[in-house]
């Protein structure tokens, strides 16, 4: 009698065990990265973190670390819906389409891709950042610190974000030094801390004394901290340990606040396809703490800055703005509009080089 009590409670506790299994949302994650990128995969998973914290039992997340933009997107996120995910964030630019082929196969589960545009079933919900209001900043301090009036930019991919970037860091630094010049070397990854470190190590030999990156490791500091007098900038997260130089300040990413949203309204029944881009105004973009490294005035004046772009009382793109050709972009004071400043695919005047195709 005993032993088939022991049985029925087991079943009991078995049976309620997998009751909740059931009821947790499972949220799921595609990185580009390793999460110990320390940069732009390590703060994503930061933002995973923060949905464990913020939900506890009711959720469980999962993710998938160091998955190349391709066909293996497209096998990783069938493997995912059918293991039961019912949201899944893809974190690179390049999942834009095996997002949106797998998202028509699996039409209630919720896919979410980061810094994409396209949104072809009514499951697909993009989001990005202003990362460019963040460079407007850093690019301040490049332009008040250089001492070779030559400063650096690690990009990854010519694509328009990208390329807002390196335009928003020159005009800035322009503003505040004219004799500033910038040069801009491709390292055609995201992730590749070799391949950016030869590229740091290429601008510091060219006679450049701070480097931006729009890449994901820590290389670039690394290498600037080889050679007195070089510095740089946090990318997409803190990247403290080079505080408080070379690594001056930083433009963190701070998804967290997105991804609690998301899958909240998921549990609540509240959630709708969206399209979201936000920036310092809205807390998605963080200027990390400027060292005793920069001097107080530049450092007031960087923080001046960020508090107007911020209130929206200035925009990193406003005329007058001439594209690298000479020909005029933005009359004095227009602003350049959304969708100009998604599709950019031109450096302003004076950026050095040109856009590889």
């Amino acid at each position: 009698m005993l032993r088939k009590t022991l049985l029925a409670t087991a079943a009991v506790l078995a049976f309620a065990s997998a009751a909740a299994a059931q009821d947790k949302l499972k949220a799921c994650f595609v990185y580009v990265g390793p999460i110990g990128d320390g940069g732009w995969t390590f703060q994503h998973d930061q933002g995973r973190l923060d949905v464990e914290k913020a939900f506890g039992d009711k959720v469980e997340t999962a993710y998938q670390e160091n998955v190349p933009e391709g066909a293996d997107a497209e096998r990783v996120l069938t493997q995912m819906a059918l293991s039961g995910c019912k949201i899944i964030f893809t974190t690179s630019f390049g999942y834009m389409d095996a997002t949106n082929a797998v998202a028509a196969k699996f039409p209630d589960v919720m896919f979410e891709h980061a810094t994409g545009y396209k949104r072809d079933s009514a499951n697909v919900s993009t989001y990005n950042a202003r990362f460019y209001e963040g460079r407007a900043v850093t690019g301040t301090i490049a332009g008040r610190m250089t001492k070779s009036n030559k400063i650096g930019y690690i990009g990854s991919f010519p694509i328009p974000e990208v390329i807002q970037g390196i335009n928003a860091s020159f005009i800035h630094a322009k503003k505040v030094n004219p004799d500033v010049t910038m040069s801009v070397v491709w390292a055609y990854t995201w992730f590749d801390p070799a391949k950016e470190a030869d590229a740091a190590k290429a601008l510091i030999e060219q006679g450049v004394d701070v480097i931006l990156q729009h890449t994901d490791s820590t290389a670039p500091l690394a290498e600037a901290a080889k050679t007195p007098g070089v510095i740089g900038f946090g990318q997409a997260s803190d990247m403290a340990e080079y505080k408080p130089s070379p690594r001056v300040s930083a433009i963190i990413d701070n998804w967290g606040p997105y991804y609690v949203e998301r899958v909240g309204a998921l549990l609540d029944g509240t959630y709708a396809q969206k399209d979201t881009w936000a920036g310092i105004g809205g807390g998605e973009v963080l200027i990390g703490e400027i060292t005793d490294a920069v001097p107080a005035e530049v450092k007031a004046e960087a923080e001046a800055l960020a508090t107007s772009i911020g209130d929206g009382s200035y925009h990193p793109f406003t005329g007058p703005l001439n594209k690298q050709d000479g020909s005029v972009w933005l009359a004095d004071g227009e602003v350049a509009d959304d969708g100009t400043l998604a599709g950019l695919n031109f450096y302003v005047e004076g950026i050095e080089g040109e856009i590889p195709q």
